[in-house]
């Protein structure tokens, strides 16, 4: 927010009498008659314009400014932190109005208070484990799941995380540069806490500087077309299980509809985060071929390579349209190597750089997937059409293809443009049943159509050797140090007509989809290092900053006092140990979900950046990947990061001229698709968090084993094992005579006490300890799409045997892109 001089309102701190308000007022933050008053005389001046591009990209560039994930204490609203250049410590906003509209998981810029003003904050312990303990963006390389295939199909098997509480961990700091004069006061701050006192608390406090801004203009509550009559903060409040707004028509300049429909609730997420849903324009349409259907100029023939007589296919959910990679693999005459290639839709070639057409995509930066519909980047035309790698049509495309060892070692890689005409679109499902019958003959009728030129065999056979190099592939990466947090995410299957949500599974991710994973991980890396290689200021990578320290302390700290063997040191040693401190019976698998979740809190966002703006190329560095450099190229349909290396390496090959375009520009576009990326997967995420409120209203109340992941004194937090959601489970919703808390060495345990259903029986004690087994129902909450979470009743089963166990653990110490 901004002033018209140029003045920052710097919100309310802890500690501080009074702040000056945008007219002059103040009001002390514990004040609650000022601020009431202040509200009722000022209702339209709460919360102050938002700052422009301009200025917060100057701020920082300057490093005025910092920019990072908000995180919304979910026990106590009104505390909010994002976390510092260094990681070490958090920096703490104070109250809803210094958030200035800011919603949990909102990326947001921050300017700090004098020096002279800081505090250590010191939070309550039965905080700890909870706060900010819902927010993880895990990039897609390190998530259990390809979401650039699976995304594509989200009418299929959409790979989703649900609840806003999951995020997908590309908790992504901001720039890499802001690091300068900021952290030099961060740190100074952060020596004088670690001294050693009687408070040793404070070595997890927070510094408590305020103030945040939306980054986007267009990212608001309020901004464009969405007015809620009851003000923003209260509509987020509903996360944590504190109402709804009472009026259920929602207040807009053009009426959405009843709120509690999906197409309403739907445009009200979009239009929240400032997705353009709107129609193409006629001049932005007018930039595609006009004369339909499409053939290839006779030209491009000598320009590229044909490689229309291989056997090319893709793989995809059975349902995607806008099919953008495609992979080939033959055996070569020495009867030892292959030539496998990754072939991706040459989407460069229809968008002219600086067209109409060029320009919105740019804005756009990303496809926006919800469960129901995607948001397309590109007019369908192109989407699903004109770029579209459909079977059976000559199509063009940038290639990269190897000469590999079945063992996977590259003994040569290949660049360029290419022509294709893929001979058949398998699913994962198609793909997954090739590798699980090797040496059966699969009936042509259970495939999709393939070209007369190849055969049911000849397919079957190039996907039996992807799969086997990808495996050794993909067991030198995880050799190497990379890292998976596989999550459960949640699909839905829709009924054809209505469009409502008739049921739910967990994504089973398989081998079909870790084949085209590694493929695209490697076209990934491979084309990173070419254009860095050749334009070193001007490469536009994509890097994944280290967990953030803080949360990481505390983390293994958390794991020491359950008694859980973990090693952060690195990636791959975080991934040895997730890997095999667990068995595989099922509440060995339950704790390793638990403790996966809890890995990917302090996991940051990958982020896209120009190469040119990073002095220390070991900020370059992927950390879930473990490599030293990363892009994105596989996805230029839905990516216009993609689109934009695509350009680069047109340029590399000599396709087209130098790059005349300063650094800087550069990272303004990446720092504008960084920022849309981010509003795409949370509306992905209230997307999915919709359609499962819808579901439970409609076929609730659900049951289904949870696992305790975090312990309060007056509520507790469980991973619903079923549907892969979290929830939290506060005791004075549930029918209990007492309840009681308290720590049993440094582990926390709730000692609930249910009054007896016949009066005659006594009391039953039900012991609540992390990695704690309960029952839990899912149930609807009346006229609102949002469902709570009740503890079941313990009756006289014993869940698994565990409940004693339980019990008796009490007396003794223990416990993540692309």
């Amino acid at each position: 927010m901004s002033y018209p001089d140029g003045r920052l309102n710097l919100g309310t701190l802890k500690g501080v009498s009074s702040v000056v308000g945008p007219h002059g007022v103040g009001a002390s933050p514990n004040d609650k008659k000022s601020k009431n008053k202040f509200i009722r005389g000022k209702k339209k001046s709460i919360f102050e314009n938002y700052m422009s591009k301009e200025d917060v990209s100057e701020g920082l560039k300057r490093g005025t400014l910092i920019q990072g994930v908000l995180r919304i204490n979910p026990k106590k609203f009104h505390e909010a932190f994002i976390p510092s250049p260094d990681g070490d410590r958090d920096i703490f906003i104070d109250g809803i109005v210094a958030r200035n509209r800011a919603l949990n998981g909102d990326l947001v810029v921050v300017k700090l208070l004098p020096e002279e003003q800081w505090k250590v904050i010191k939070p309550e312990s039965s905080d700890k484990e909870t706060e900010g303990a819902y927010e993880s963006d895990l990039p897609e390389e390190i998530c259990g799941s390809h979401l650039q295939q699976s995304l594509k199909g989200h009418k299929d098997s959409p790979d989703v995380i649900i609840e806003a509480q999951f995020d997908d961990s590309d908790s992504e700091d901001g720039r890499g540069n802001t690091q300068n004069v900021l952290v030099d006061d961060i740190k100074k701050l952060s020596v004088s806490v670690h001294e050693k006192d009687e408070e040793t608390e404070a070595q997890r406090s927070y510094l408590a500087c305020p103030v945040s801004y939306r980054k986007l203009e267009k990212r608001m509550l309020g901004h464009q077309v969405q007015k809620l009559r009851a003000p923003p903060w209260h509509r987020t409040q509903g996360l944590h299980q504190r109402g709804r707004c009472k009026d259920q028509q929602r207040q807009l300049a053009k009426s959405l509809g009843q709120a509690g429909e999906i197409e309403p609730e739907t445009e009200g997420i979009l239009t929240e985060y400032g997705v353009d849903f709107s129609d193409f324009s006629s001049e932005v349409l007018e930039c595609l071929p006009q004369n339909l259907p499409w053939t290839i100029p006779p030209e491009e023939f000598s320009k590229r390579r044909d490689l229309r007589k291989d056997c090319v296919f893709t793989i995809d959910p059975s349902t995607a349209r806008d099919l953008d990679d495609a992979l080939s693999c033959k055996l070569l005459a020495d009867g030892n190597t292959y030539e496998v290639g990754v072939h991706i839709a040459d989407v460069s070639y229809f968008v002219p750089e600086g067209s109409e057409l060029d320009q919105v995509a740019a804005q756009r930066a990303t496809s926006v997937y919800l469960v129901q519909k995607v948001i397309p980047m590109l007019p369908r035309a192109l989407c699903e059409e004109l770029c579209s790698l459909n079977p059976m049509t000559d199509k063009l495309t940038f290639s990269v293809i190897w000469t590999l060892t079945s063992e996977g070692k590259i003994l040569s890689e290949w660049f360029g443009r290419t022509i294709i005409c893929s001979c058949t679109k398998l699913s994962y499902e198609h793909a997954q049943s090739m590798i699980e019958s090797p040496t059966k003959t699969i009936p042509e009728q259970e495939l999709p159509p393939i070209s007369a030129e190849h055969t049911v065999e000849e397919v079957h056979q190039a996907v039996l050797n992807l799969h086997r190099i990808a495996k050794e592939l993909r067991k030198q990466r995880f050799l190497d140090g990379a890292l998976r947090l596989d999550q459960l995410k949640l699909a839905f299957t829709l009924d054809y007509e209505t469009g409502l949500p008739q049921g739910c599974h967990i994504y089973e991710y398989r081998d079909s989809n870790k084949l085209v994973e590694e493929f695209m991980l490697l076209a990934n890396m491979a084309v990173a290092h070419k254009i860095y290689r050749a334009y070193p200021e001007r490469a536009l990578l994509r890097r994944h900053p280290p967990p953030q320290t803080k949360m990481l302390n505390d983390l293994e700290e958390f794991c020491d006092q359950m008694g859980l063997s973990m090693d952060f040191t690195s990636s791959g040693a975080l991934n040895k140990s997730i890997t095999e401190i667990f068995g595989d019976d099922k509440y060995s698998l339950a704790r390793k979900e638990v403790l996966t979740s809890m890995c990917s809190r302090p996991m940051q966002m990958a982020l896209y950046f120009c190469s040119g703006m990073l002095q220390d190329q070991e900020q370059f560095r992927h950390y879930a990947l473990n490599v030293p450099l990363y892009t994105h190229f596989t996805s230029p349909i839905r990516r216009f990061a993609d689109v934009m290396v695509h350009r680069l390496l047109a340029a590399t090959l000599g396709y087209r001229a130098v790059p005349d375009v300063e650094p800087s520009v550069l990272q303004k576009q990446a720092d504008h698709c960084n920022d849309r990326r981010m509003a795409a997967k949370r509306v992905h995420e209230l997307s999915t968090s919709l359609f499962f409120a819808i579901l439970v209203k409609e076929s609730g109340p659900l049951e289904s084993e949870a696992m305790v992941m975090g312990v309060l004194n007056q509520a507790f937090d469980v991973l619903v094992l079923r549907y892969g959601v979290q929830k939290r489970i506060y005791c004075n919703a549930l029918p209990l005579r007492s309840h009681h808390f308290r720590k049993v060495g440094k582990k926390p345990v709730l000692t609930l006490v249910w009054d007896p259903e016949d009066m005659e029986q006594e009391p039953v004690q039900q012991v609540i300890t992390i990695f704690s087994l309960v029952e839990v129902v899912l149930r609807a909450e009346a006229a609102a799409l949002k469902y709570s979470a009740i503890l079941k009743r313990p009756g006289t089963e014993d869940l698994l045997g565990l409940q004693d166990k339980e019990e008796c653990d009490c007396d003794h110490d223990h416990e993540q892109e692309d």
